[in-house]
């Protein structure tokens, strides 16, 4: 049973991302300076899913990563799922929505029996979840013996100038554009924090390996700002 705590924290987010799932896509392509779709191909170039095997795709927001692995696993079954009901409804009007099996599900208790897929795929969830390695631990449980589990998440520079230019860009120019395009500038201004309290990639693959996954690996990508890890059960 999860905690209250627990509980209203997830029912913040489902909240703040209802508010602006109307102009999700617009704004991460905006923020993201066009990159966005680019991070989530390289994620998925190392998917290797199996012939006729299931990729499951977390927090799965306005379906684009689900809709690109469709796209390129053509005889492989893709399900995608997300806490916000609101953000599954845009991703359900998008062209090739039919190719996806698409629900409701919070990553900390998925509905889905043990060893069920063969690749476990989330893009900017971890800052997120309140409890990181519990939603790692359920990737864990659902992923087949040699499934992989896909992670894209910002992460906070560390070295200057990046480190002051991303300050710059991420608690300024992003909570102007977000509040101006979306009408939620609070959502915008939680963005840059999220990030900026979040854990390093180090303590990531930590948490990966505390929970079993082995061969844990990460890279770093627009400037050290995206960070792309890799497990292996």
């Amino acid at each position: 049973m999860q905690s209250a705590e627990i509980l209203q924290q997830e029912s913040r987010i489902r909240r703040m991302f209802s508010d602006i799932a109307h102009r999700y896509d617009l704004l991460n392509h905006l923020i993201s300076l066009g990159q966005d779709g680019r991070w989530r191909k390289r994620m998925l170039a190392q998917a290797d899913l199996p012939p006729r095997g299931r990729l499951l795709d977390l927090a799965t927001g306005t379906g684009d990563v689900a809709l690109m692995a469709a796209r390129r696993f053509l005889h492989g079954t893709i399900i995608a799922t997300d806490l916000t009901p609101s953000m599954v409804e845009q991703a359900r009007r998008k062209r090739g929505a039919e190719t996806v099996r698409w629900g409701i599900a919070d990553a900390l208790a998925l509905p889905f029996p043990d060893r069920t897929f063969d690749v476990v795929t989330s893009a900017f969830m971890l800052r997120n979840v309140p409890d990181v390695r519990r939603a790692f631990a359920e990737q864990y449980r659902v992923l087949r013996p040699g499934g992989r589990s896909l992670t894209l998440e910002m992460c906070w520079p560390d070295r200057p100038p990046m480190s002051w230019l991303f300050r710059l860009y991420f608690f300024h120019w992003t909570p102007l554009i977000g509040g101006l395009l979306s009408g939620h500038r609070e959502a915008y201004t939680y963005l840059p924090t999220s990030v900026h309290r979040f854990m390093r990639p180090p303590q990531v693959a930590e948490l990966m390996t505390q929970v079993g996954f082995r061969q844990v690996e990460w890279s770093l990508h627009m400037g050290g700002t995206v960070a792309l890890y890799l497990g292996v059960t």
